[in-house]
């Protein structure tokens, strides 16, 4: 008999071998053993068993996992990576899962040396660091803000704690962009750029190796709105105006992606879309079906290269052209 075909008593002795190790989950030495043979050979055997089909190996997700949506969703909208999860309800509500996911991705993903950019107004990015579990060796250089991180008293310290916790938690050293995100000229814009410390920020903007990315809508989120940082209603009326679906860093896009000509642009304390294009690792982290629009803006755009959200999200982003 050729190599190629082998005889009956071979093959019964193949399926033999291979039951003994994947289903009865005996050890290779044991198999050895039990059949008199040397250890060598078995390994030989199982091997064989695969070439020859006898063994199939097949991966079941468990649930929960969703690799397949994810792999879909890098191949549509040309991502660097997703991650899908499961969430329960809508809006608010699915912030813990979004932020226990991209905890466990930063925790995964961030080696060392890194230059961080953070949105300084999610709430689901607060959440994340909240949950993050601190690195034992420092893996980020620097954590900054990208939008001006100044409002009103009572929230400044959201934003304030989601730029120094994740420093903490990395191992870096907090940057803090001290304007409000949103000013009342381009004149004052000016100048403020022109500020030690706020140029010190603008400068950073240009060593960034990776960007964490809420995604807004044109409805303000509760704590940006409380934050004195949302636009202003005649500003939201042009936007709509506008076909304006969403932002990122309060540079708002279209339902493609492509960012809108708004009259307030030169007047934000904030990363430029160029800049932030440059950006190697754009990580968006939103869900609900309130934000499908934006999301899907967002990854048309390029504006995140790196998506992060529920499952419903995901379906529906697959399924709509």
């Amino acid at each position: 008999m050729t190599a190629s075909t082998p005889s009956p008593d071979h093959l019964r002795l193949l399926v033999k071998v291979a039951r003994m190790y994947h289903e009865r989950g005996l050890r290779q030495p044991e198999i050895a053993s039990h059949l008199h043979m040397s250890q060598p050979r078995v390994s030989r055997l199982l091997k064989e068993a695969v070439d020859r089909n006898v063994v199939r190996t097949v991966v079941v997700s468990p649930d929960g996992v969703h690799t397949e949506l994810e792999g879909a969703l890098v191949e549509k909208f040309g991502l660097r990576d997703a991650v899908v999860v499961d969430a329960e309800g809508a809006g608010p509500d699915v912030i813990p899962a979004l932020a226990a996911a991209t905890a466990t991705y930063l925790d995964a993903t961030l080696k060392g040396g890194e230059v961080i950019g953070i949105s300084s107004w999610s709430a689901t990015l607060l959440e994340s660091v909240n949950v993050m579990h601190a690195k034992t060796t420092p893996v980020a250089e620097e954590v900054v803000q990208i939008v001006g991180g100044s409002g009103s008293p009572e929230v400044q310290l959201h934003a304030t704690r989601l730029t120094s916790r994740l420093a903490e938690l990395t191992g870096a050293r907090p940057v803090f962009a001290p304007s409000a995100a949103l000013v009342g000229s381009h004149e004052l814009r000016d100048l403020l750029s022109q500020e030690p410390a706020v140029a010190e920020v603008m400068k950073s903007w240009s060593r960034l190796t990776l960007a964490l990315l809420g995604i807004g809508t044109l409805e303000p989120s509760p704590l940006l709105r409380r934050s004195g940082n949302a636009i202003a209603p005649q500003d939201q009326r042009q936007l709509e105006d506008l076909g304006a679906v969403g932002d990122v860093c309060t540079r708002y896009f279209d339902a493609d992606g492509q960012p809108v000509a708004a009259d307030f642009n030169d007047r934000i304390i904030g990363i430029s879309p160029s800049q932030l294009w440059a950006v190697e690792r754009r990580i968006g982290v939103a869900g609900g079906m309130a934000k499908l629009a934006a999301i899907r803006g967002a990854a048309l755009g390029r504006w995140i290269n790196i998506l992060i959200t529920d499952a419903e999200v995901a379906r529906a982003l697959l399924n709509r052209g």
